[in-house]
């Protein structure tokens, strides 16, 4: 990848790239100098010109002790907070997510597509003392999720398939057809649900949500834990789930037809 970075990048701009794909392989797990250098293919002399500067910029932190090693610094948690303020989306949804939170106990999402994920901008955590690993800035592939089939509702059934497949479910013949007759379902009723197809114990009622256009931009979901989501309280949670999503995208400029 830093390879076609290289051959595109503008006169001047190598250095930049690299110095990202650092940051890139330490938010995937490299921890070393040697980790790092190897996942972006530089000499270690050159990988550590790049982390110093990272490091003096605050962009990297060094760890201390006998294992040493660096993480993501303070200024990538600022900018990244700065980043999330600045979306509009966001701060138009709150108080509709957090009104949603409130009423429901339950933890409450947003989130966006990126390429073949959803990316999650926000959550709102529920009273009941439950965790499931979703977080800011988690990517989860759209066709596992509550959310990312919201945000699949209106694509052609040829998007759905190489969403499905690049999910990584089961690519037979039988399991694609019960997926395609759920997304029409969904895509009938405006919403769709997690059966604890992203993570075991977990459902979710998720609903999209819709720019002045019609576009789906967003969908927002709340999810619980199976013994507070039994089906008949998925189902009870549709007509409140989709009012909150509406309610969002009506403050993006949408209007019902």
């Amino acid at each position: 990848m830093l390879e076609d970075h290289d051959k595109s990048a503008p006169a001047g701009a190598q250095a930049l790239f690299r110095g990202l794909a650092v940051l890139d392989a330490v938010a995937h797990g490299a921890r070393s100098l040697a980790d790092i250098g190897a996942t972006i293919g530089c000499t270690r002399s050159t990988t550590h010109r790049l982390i110093a500067a990272l490091v003096q910029a605050g962009y990297l932190r060094a760890l201390g002790g006998s294992s040493g090693g660096y993480q993501l610094g303070p200024r990538l948690i600022e900018l990244g907070y700065q980043a999330r303020a600045q979306m509009p989306l966001a701060k138009r949804a709150q108080p509709h997510l957090e009104q949603l939170a409130r009423h429901t106990q339950d933890t409450v999402h947003l989130g966006v597509r990126d390429g073949a994920e959803v990316l999650y901008i926000d959550k709102l955590p529920g009273s009941r003392g439950l965790e499931m690993r979703s977080r800011i800035g988690l990517r989860m592939p759209l066709a596992l999720t509550g959310i990312g089939k919201s945000l699949m509702l209106d694509l052609p059934e040829n998007e759905w398939l190489a969403l499905y497949r690049q999910g990584g479910q089961q690519d037979d013949a039988s399991s694609w057809a019960h997926f395609r007759e759920q997304m029409s379902d969904y895509a009938r009723g405006g919403f769709s649900f997690d059966l604890e197809e992203n993570e075991l114990g977990i459902r979710c009622v998720a609903a999209p949500i819709r720019e002045p256009g019609g576009q789906i931009v967003a969908a927002l979901s709340v999810a619980s834990a199976v013994p507070y989501m039994p089906e008949v309280r998925l189902q009870a949670l549709v007509p409140e789930v989709v009012a909150c999503a509406n309610a969002i995208s009506a403050e993006l400029g949408w209007r019902a037809s």
